[in-house]
This record gives structure tokens, C-alpha cells and sequence, in this order.
């Protein structure tokens, strides 16, 4: 008697090479859902087999660094240098030796759904992770750029464990630790790509709070970039102190409205 589709489906579950007994087997089943079943397992495999060739090629940096007799690598990333509104935030995380997630990347590539996964499984599994926030006040102050820099130093300055190496984001900073700064780091490294996820997830927590606090300008779906729901909210109620009064936008918003 021939398995009915539902069994099939629950079987197939636990096949994982194509040289499987089972899946030649089915091969031979002719029927159109049974055939459909075993294009779909071709396919997760083939997903699966680039998910984990990725997540291998980006422990490089922290394998080199490893075998060099550093245990502690910190991947360092923040995020929130273009919008207009909001904080920059950054985290730093250190991550086990036997951590494995694959799918894990630059937190830009990732649906919300897929950060909000890993973010968790990222929590759970790190040695520790720490968050940097420079706020607007002080990115008006002293630039953009300087305050990306010093949320990352303020991540890496406030982890409970102290790492003995850091991998980040393409910037250097003044730390008392070695370091390899790594253009595109967040897509490079699995370190610096959880940390690009821990500070992304992070910081759209706080604009979804600052939504809530200041509804009309989209803050919960543009994150405080310049979209066009939030420069019609600006036209309409204007200037609040959450916005960055040293970016274009807003100082012309200003110097018109005086």
C-alpha cells in the first residue's frame, strides 16, 4: 500500500542526503504530489548547502583569530547613521567557539521576521553583548560620525566579559584592544554580522516606542529615515527634539520656518 502524501511529507523531513534509500524510492512514485514533494526537499537542501558554505565562509576572520590564541573575539557594528530622527546605536557581541546559525548576515539583507529569530537565538547563545546609544543631542554636537563611533565604544567599554580581540565594521576606533576593522564587516563575519543585528533590533525597538510617543511621522515603519510619510509629518507638526537639527533636511526645515 502507497504512502498517502501527508506521510511522505512528514518523512521526508528527516532525509538528508540525496543518496537516501527513501528518496530513490520515491523517485520512482509517479504521482504529481509526491514529485512535487521531493522538488521542494531538493530545494530546502540546496538552501540549506548555501546557508551553511556562507556561514562557513564567514567564521574566516574569527577562525584566523583563533588560531592565533585569541578565545574572546567581539564583533563590533552599529546602525542609525542616515535617518534624520533618533539615536545611533551600536552593540558588540562574543560569540562561543561551537556557535552555528546559519542564514545569520548583514542585518540589512534580513526580513524582520529572520532578524527578530536570530536576534533571540543571538541572546541566548553569546558569551555577552553590549549596547552603545549616543543620543540626538550629541550627535548634533559632535557629528555623526564621531558618535558612531563612540556608541561602539561605549558597546565594547560595557561588556561584562572583556574580549582579547575585536572584528568590526569597517571603522577604526581608539580601544585598548587589537583589532581588524573590515570593510563590509557585517556580511563578512558572523561576529560583526550578529552584533549589526542586536543593534538593529535594538534601535527599531526605539523608534517603535518613539512612534507610539509621536504619531504622524511614521517612526515604527521608517525607523526615522527621510521617507516621504515622514517629511509630510514634519511639514504637518513640525520639529520635534528627537530629530537631528545638523542634518540637511531638518536645518532647512528650520531656517525656512524662522
Amino acid at each position: 500500500m502507497k504512502q498517502s502524501i501527508a506521510e511522505i511529507k512528514n518523512r521526508l523531513i528527516n532525509v538528508q542526503e540525496e543518496n537516501d534509500p527513501y528518496l530513490k524510492q520515491l523517485s520512482m512514485d509517479e504521482r504529481k504530489g509526491v514529485q512535487s514533494l521531493i522538488s521542494a526537499w531538493r530545494k530546502r537542501r540546496a538552501l540549506e548547502k548555501k546557508e551553511h558554505d556562507k556561514f562557513k565562509e564567514m567564521t574566516f576572520f574569527e577562525e584566523k583569530y583563533h588560531s592565533q590564541g585569541y578565545e574572546l573575539i567581539a564583533g563590533v557594528d552599529e546602525v542609525g547613521r542616515g535617518p534624520l530622527a533618533g539615536p545611533v546605536v551600536a552593540a558588540a557581541v562574543i560569540l562561543p567557539a561551537d556557535f552555528y546559525l546559519p542564514g545569520i548576515d548583514d542585518s540589512k539583507k534580513l526580513n524582520e521576521q529572520k532578524r527578530l529569530s536570530f536576534f533571540h537565538a543571538i541572546m541566548e547563545q553569546a558569551e555577552a553583548v553590549s549596547i552603545g546609544v549616543i543620543e540626538v543631542e550629541e550627535i548634533d554636537r559632535i557629528n555623526i560620525y564621531e558618535a558612531s563611533k563612540k556608541a561602539m565604544i561605549t558597546a565594547v567599554g560595557t561588556l561584562k566579559t572583556q574580549p582579547d580581540f575585536l572584528l568590526i565594521d569597517a571603522v577604526k576606533l581608539n580601544v585598548p584592544y587589537p583589532y581588524e576593522a573590515i570593510i563590509k564587516g557585517d556580511g563578512r563575519s558572523i561576529s560583526i554580522a550578529a552584533a549589526s543585528i542586536v543593534a538593529k533590533v535594538t534601535r527599531d525597538n526605539m523608534m517603535k516606542a518613539l512612534d507610539e510617543q509621536h504619531p504622524g511621522y511614521g517612526f515604527a515603519s521608517n525607523m526615522g529615515y527621510g521617507t516621504k510619510e515622514h517629511l509630510q509629518g514634519i511639514e504637518t507638526h513640525g520639529v520635534l527634539h528627537i530629530h537631528r537639527k545638523s542634518f540637511a533636511p531638518i536645518k532647512e526645515y528650520l531656517a525656512k520656518s524662522r
